[in-house]
């Protein structure tokens, strides 16, 4: 009796233990964010625009996810980008300091936080998405409950995953604007941008699930569709997962 007790224990240790590592180790397929810097300024840029809008279209369903984020140091030349903003320069700065570069430049993209290239290099472009589609993530995330109010967008959201050590932002994004540039190097042009950041907020603190809001800026106009990414990454600004909601 004693041993029938002690092997049922065992098993029972056994099955407990096998389960806690499929939760703890659970996999999930992993997510791609392409950050774009780009400028309406910027003579070289339409062309990086135009492959971000055919990634983001061709890859809609395959969880690779796609930015603007308008920089502000090409201002001066005569056109001031509608979308610039001297925080996304800002960002850019981090990022080349984490990549030990000396300089920023347009049109540049980030993969998932982790290096970067020339946003116009077509085949570079694919070759990351198809290598970084092939990692396994720790993490997923879902978005729900969504509400548009006249300033603000209301959501909740939960994360598969351990979340200690983890930071998390919220990015509002325009889908698609065509602007008639008048000056600079895009003089007489009318350039297309495609899910153009309008606000970026991070957590002040991240929990498993939870509500979030964040304010609609009035450069957003009345036609405007919106779509909000939530994205977790390390204190490496590394990218874990991401998610989106279109409104």
């Amino acid at each position: 009796m004693k041993r029938k007790y002690l092997i049922t224990l065992s098993l029972f240790t056994l099955v407990f233990l096998v389960s806690f590592t499929n939760i703890t180790d659970e996999k999930h397929t992993s997510s791609v964010v392409l950050e774009l810097f780009t400028s309406q300024g910027c003579s070289s840029c339409p062309s990086a625009d135009a492959l971000l809008e055919k990634v983001s279209r061709e890859f809609v369903k395959d969880n690779v996810f796609t930015l603007s984020y308008h920089v502000d140091y090409w201002n001066y030349i005569g056109w001031t980008d509608p979308f610039s903003n001297k925080e996304y320069t800002e960002k850019q700065r981090v990022y080349a300091q984490k990549f030990r570069d000396n300089q920023i430049y347009t049109p540049a993209v980030v993969v998932n936080g982790k290096e970067h290239f020339v946003g116009s290099n077509r085949a570079k472009m694919y070759a990351k998405i198809k290598e970084y589609k092939k990692e396994i993530s720790q993490y997923s995330i879902l978005l729900g409950a969504k509400e548009k109010a006249a300033n603000k967008i209301t959501f909740n959201y939960s994360i598969n995953g351990n979340v200690t050590n983890t930071n998390a932002r919220v990015v509002l994004a325009i889908k698609e604007r065509t602007t008639n540039v008048q000056r600079g190097e895009n003089a007489r042009r009318i350039l297309k941008n495609h899910n153009i950041v309008v606000n970026e907020n991070y957590l002040t603190q991240v929990n498993k699930h939870g509500n979030y809001s964040i304010d609609i800026p009035k450069i957003v106009i009345e036609n405007d569709e919106l779509s909000v990414f939530f994205i977790l990454e390390n204190d490496e600004k590394d990218i874990l997962s991401a998610a989106r909601l279109n409104y």
